[in-house]
């Protein structure tokens, strides 16, 4: 049985490393948590399996307390859609001012406003 990861081993660097890959994320484009957290390897001794289980979510709680200058708005879920119960109009408001349009199911066409990450350098 695999141990439940609530948080990573070590929160602040983790989150450091979402916060730089999320301001990486140009206007226009989105990402997924779990594509942010494939950019980040797993913490040290922890296995593959268990990170890909649990680094989306702890992605999202690295958003949930992300600075001032991380354009939080860019990150959705996997499906296209904004995740949050609190704060969804502020955010889809925020990306349709960068161009990024909803289809009729309130949802993002991941083939169109999809970033592609390049060369990601997060802080350690």
């Amino acid at each position: 049985m695999s141990p439940r990861f609530t948080s990573p081993p070590d929160p602040l660097p983790f989150n450091r490393q979402v916060w730089d890959i999320v301001r990486q994320i140009p206007a226009g484009k989105v990402s997924t948590y779990g594509r942010v957290a494939g950019l980040i390897p797993p913490p040290g001794g922890m296995d593959p399996k268990d990170y890909a289980a649990f680094g989306a979510r702890w992605v999202g709680s690295a958003m949930a307390g992300c600075p001032p200058d991380v354009p939080w708005q860019r990150v959705i879920n996997a499906q296209g859609k904004i995740s949050l119960q609190r704060g969804a109009g502020e955010q889809r408001k925020l990306l349709e001012a960068e161009g990024v349009q909803f289809d009729q199911r309130e949802r993002v066409d991941l083939k169109v406003y999809l970033w592609e990450s390049t060369a990601i350098n997060p802080s350690p």
